[in-house]
């Protein structure tokens, strides 16, 4: 493991300390550790490593892409803004949950290759705990979430399968394919 990588892992746990994943007890620094394995099955480039950990550090910390630019230079980055939604913090998040999945729909029809395996990493970490808990709770898993309408998460994990896989190489790899897995076992589609 390089230096860069060892600097992105302590600035992520750093960033999520007592933060835990939405209606759990689960540290959130689990989602990005995770993300940060998913892509490590798939290539050992440590700027796309050091993205992983680092995808959620702009969108739920304090940190801004220049921070993360300054700290790991312009492609890491870069791939953080890309996975980063805009939060419309004027607005309640239920009133823009739509808006905000669309907006990142769109933007990944127009990605490269490293920011499609960077959202791999993060949605099939996400998809991983959504099957996880939905099999545990049931339909009040739901309720833990901005947007509580289960069809609505369809649309969107669903739409994030098509997109990925219209990319021959991430349609490749193991990873995309237990993504299209869990996705049809959790939303039958």
């Amino acid at each position: 493991m390089g230096k860069m990588l060892n600097e992105a892992i302590i600035y992520a746990v750093k960033k999520h300390n007592g933060k835990n994943r939405k209606g759990t007890s689960i540290p959130y620094i689990v989602h990005p550790l995770e993300a940060l394995t998913i892509v490590a099955s798939v290539t050992d480039d440590e700027e796309l490593l050091a993205a992983a950990v680092l995808h959620d550090t702009v969108e739920d910390t304090d940190a801004t892409v220049e921070d993360i630019k300054e700290l790991f230079g312009e492609r890491v980055a870069k791939l953080i803004a890309s996975e980063s939604e805009n939060k419309r913090e004027e607005l309640p998040d239920e009133e823009t949950w739509e808006i905000r999945k669309q907006e990142t729909l769109d933007e990944l029809k127009k990605a490269d290759y490293d920011t499609l395996l960077i959202c791999l990493s993060d949605k099939l970490s996400n998809i991983r705990a959504i099957e996880r808990d939905y099999k545990a709770i049931g339909e009040d898993f739901w309720q833990r979430f901005n947007n509580k309408d289960p069809k609505k998460h369809g649309w969107y994990y669903s739409g994030i399968a098509t997109i990925l896989g219209e990319n021959d190489r991430i349609r490749a790899t193991f990873a995309y394919q237990e993504y299209s897995e869990r996705v049809k076992a959790v939303f039958g589609e």
